[in-house]
């Protein structure tokens, strides 16, 4: 008698957290098929990632959880770098209006409040299939798919399942990570730090608005302000000094009340956590691929460890999708880790030289374009370029985000296109587009825009076409017909 068939997925997602949840309900919007596995029991409700940004927030928008998430959130005005007596040497402002992107460029959350809302996302989604307490223990690959085999941890049953790719979204120690077979690239970062959580029992205005980095040789701080009365301290240790005596209560206080009194806050948490900088030297191995934490480690610094795990599974979803529907072509899957590496890589070494600038007092050599001494620098936020993958037509804004404007009719450029490629054109370019074209695109399920809205961006770049990913990435521009016709072929 054969065996009874396993119950068979397209992709397994391992790892429940914030990016594995945004990477289930992506794949489950473009049509596939999703496990999830998740060795937890429940949402851990203690914080941990405090911050994500303008281009996070759009990729929510694209889930439709925008504006669930939006009152769960607050607009961050930016950091300051302060020396050791209090002078400001270095501003990262942030504008307090909407940016290009749509969004605001900075918000501080609650991550358990943001996971409720992903879960519950996913929850409604028919096509997901969440397994908590179910702990992984082997992948096997074939060509077809791969073999999966776990733990009900809760009822101890051993447990097996199929998909057509496996994403480790497992966290820094991560199990599918080990499964590919290759170790960590090492970027040089590795320090200890206490980090308080806190929830003032009143205002405190005197705290500010803004995070804070106190770059004090002898004690190197740095201070968030999250939603509603929460706060949060980061704050370096030693390397004689005990992490269990520096997380008692009065190890921490002992460090906090340079800040606030005991009279001013509950402690919610106080944990000694090293900061890794790290990059994964593989992110594929045929049909097993990690994402976020799995796949690399940055200091806080920026607050883009969270962002860059958003980041990834943005730029994979879409390709899992094709490689799904395609039926075994997934030589677009290349494309992940050397699109996604150099992008990550360019924030995690701007985090370890700001960890330089709030360690030592050699500034000048941790801000790019050094600090004067008489005013302080300015600094503002980056946004790296894709490394090389998929690309055609004219090579300018090339690897680049997109704007999203607010079209005529009055709604968001995402909200129209949804998660799937758009071609962005000046009217007068589109009214010349061969009859074959134009079929092409239609075939190839591209939402063609020509808005009044997009053309100072296009006239600005002095290109007649754009044409974005479903991640909001520019595959490519267009000057003439023949790079548009590249364009299309590269869909």
């Amino acid at each position: 008698m054969p065996a009874p068939a396993l119950p068979a997925f397209d992709v397994c997602v391992v790892g429940y957290g914030p990016v594995g949840a945004t990477l289930a309900n992506l794949l489950a919007d473009c049509g596939l098929s999703v496990l999830v596995l998740e060795r937890e029991a429940e949402i851990y409700l203690l914080p941990r990632a405090v911050h994500f940004d303008d281009e996070v927030m759009r990729l929510f928008q694209t889930l439709g959880l925008a504006e669930r998430i939006l009152p769960h959130t607050h607009v961050s005005p930016g950091m300051r770098f302060v020396d050791a007596g209090g002078r400001l040497i270095l501003d990262w402002s942030r504008s307090p209006d909407v940016g290009p992107l749509g969004w605001h460029v900075s918000y501080r959350f609650h991550q358990p409040d943001l996971e409720r809302i992903l879960r519950d996302a996913a929850a409604a989604r028919p096509a997901i299939d969440v397994r908590l307490r179910a702990e992984v223990f082997a992948l096997d690959q074939d060509d077809d798919g791969v073999d999966i085999r776990y733990e009900d941890v809760a009822g101890g049953a051993l447990c097996r399942a199929r998909a057509r790719y496996v994403v480790g979204c497992d966290g820094a120690r991560s199990l599918v990570r080990r499964l590919i077979g290759d170790s960590l690239e090492d970027l040089g970062f590795h320090e200890r730090w206490l980090v308080v959580d806190a929830i003032l029992g009143r205002d405190l205005p005197t705290l500010g608005d803004y995070s804070v980095q106190y770059c004090d040789p002898a004690r190197p701080a740095t201070y968030v302000r999250g939603v509603g009365r929460r706060r949060r301290w980061e704050i370096a240790l030693r390397p004689d000094e005990d992490p269990a005596a520096m997380t008692a209560p009065a190890g921490t206080w002992r460090l906090l009340e340079r800040f606030i009194s005991r009279d001013d806050a509950e402690l919610e948490r106080a944990a000694c956590y090293t900061f890794h900088s790290a990059i994964a030297r593989r992110w594929r191995d045929r049909r097993l691929l990690i994402a976020g934490d799995s796949a690399h480690q940055t200091p806080p610094f920026l607050g883009q460890g969270l962002c860059a795990g958003i980041r990834d599974v943005a730029n994979l979803a879409w390709k899992l999708a094709r490689a799904v529907k395609t039926g075994g072509d997934d030589a677009l899957l290349d494309s992940y880790q050397s699109e996604r590496a150099p992008h990550v890589r360019a924030y995690i070494e701007l985090a370890v030289r700001l960890g330089g600038l709030i360690n030592t007092r050699a500034a000048e050599a941790a801000v790019p374009g050094g600090l004067t001494r008489s005013e302080p620098a300015r600094m503002e936020s980056i946004k790296p370029q894709l490394g090389p993958g998929l690309s055609a037509g004219a090579a300018d804004l090339r690897g680049q985000l997109a704007p999203q404007p607010l079209l005529a009719d009055h709604v968001r450029l995402d909200d129209h296109v949804g998660y799937r490629f758009a071609a962005l054109l000046d009217p007068n370019f589109l009214a010349g587009l061969p009859d074959a074209l134009r079929r092409e695109l239609t075939l190839k399920n591209v939402d063609v825009v020509a808005d009044p809205a997009l053309q100072p961006w296009l006239a600005d770049n002095r290109v007649s076409a754009v044409v974005v990913r479903p991640d909001r990435y520019v595959l490519g521009s267009a000057k003439t017909i023949g790079d548009m016709d590249a364009l299309a072929a590269a869909i």
